[in-house]
């Protein structure tokens, strides 16, 4: 059995897994990110936890490559640059690492690219030349595929649309400026956004029960399934951030879809059908009602790990352009 390792690191947990071809997931792991100021270590403990999870596959089976998602990852010199939410800082060439420990490819770039690429080659973006993916979690990021090649720029790091501005004026963003993307249509925006509100309004609402500062985008969307007006208000608000970004993203790339992956787009239509609607609302009309925004269809619990993998796969067998 020839398989993948796809690895993808976050500030708090990192999961790293075993794939297959087919984009099967046979068994997976998980470790304390948070842990490790020693990046050589982080290193060394997950390729020994990689090398413990080939060890229950049937014998014979070979390691055909790596394939990590990152924070600021870089695909062109695979170094974790200049990553705000990790212990690391400044460039840490993390692939090769990775690559004093085995000879086959080893490929990183940012977890938002990966995702783009396990969608491609596994997900709703099976058969499609031109989409972006955005991922809604923490924060927020996009891989933007352009005739079924990823676009990397210059530098490796082209598709940053949650950190582009909304308001300059707006929500202060981790990255030291204000108003961006991020700000609003992340998980812990869409929690600012709730809380607004029940300071400045009047409305009726489930969520006055609970202290604010212990609010979660899960509650909201818990009580906006129940109508709970204010939790409504607060999505359609999150939807017109997001839908008025990707109407000047679709002015730049034409894309056939956009994909909404990761913990908030598991909210499915509350914020499916808001994004939906102001899109199309902000778009030039040579572009209305060409363009889908659909969820992601990698299976949620190894989505992260999937789309790491696909990264290897898809560069031991080529670029899959040619194939779509």
């Amino acid at each position: 059995m020839k398989v993948a390792a796809g690895i993808d690191i976050g500030g708090t947990n990192s999961v790293f897994g075993i794939v297959d071809s087919g984009g099967n997931c046979i068994n997976s792991g998980t470790i304390d990110t948070e842990l490790y100021d020693d990046p050589e270590k982080f290193v060394s403990d997950v390729y020994q936890d990689i090398c413990g999870l080939m060890e229950q596959l049937p014998a014979g089976s070979s390691l055909e490559g790596i394939g990590i998602g990152a924070p600021k990852g870089n695909y062109f010199n695979g170094c974790i640059e200049y990553a705000s939410n990790l212990k690391w800082k400044g460039k840490i060439p993390l692939a090769g690492m990775f690559r004093k420990y085995v000879s086959v490819p080893v490929v990183l770039t940012n977890d938002a690219n990966a995702a783009a690429v396990g969608e491609m080659l596994y997900g709703a973006a099976k058969g499609m030349k031109d989409f972006i993916l955005i991922t809604l979690g923490t924060g927020v990021g996009s891989g933007i595929v352009i005739n079924g090649q990823l676009v990397y720029g210059h530098d490796g790091f082209a598709g940053e649309l949650g950190h582009t501005i909304i308001d300059p004026e707006g929500r202060m963003c981790s990255c030291g400026r204000k108003g961006c993307l991020e700000t609003y249509t992340s998980a812990r925006g869409i929690k600012q956004t709730a809380r607004e509100l029940l300071e400045t309004s009047n409305t009726e609402s489930i969520l006055r029960s609970v202290p604010p500062e212990s609010i979660s985008s899960r509650m909201i969307a818990d009580a906006a399934l129940q109508n709970d007006q204010l939790a409504l208000k607060v999505f359609d608000f999150t939807g017109k951030m997001l839908g008025l970004k990707l109407s000047d993203a679709v002015a730049f790339s034409s894309p056939e879809a956009i994909i909404l992956f990761g913990g908030v787009a598991l909210a499915g239509d509350l914020i499916l059908k808001p994004a939906k609607k102001y899109m199309e609302e902000y778009l030039l009309p040579v572009y209305r009602n060409k363009v889908k925004i659909i969820p992601s269809m990698l299976y949620a619990k190894n989505a992260a790990v999937l789309g790491a993998a696909s990264l290897a796969w898809n560069e031991i067998n080529g670029n899959m352009s040619d194939e779509l």
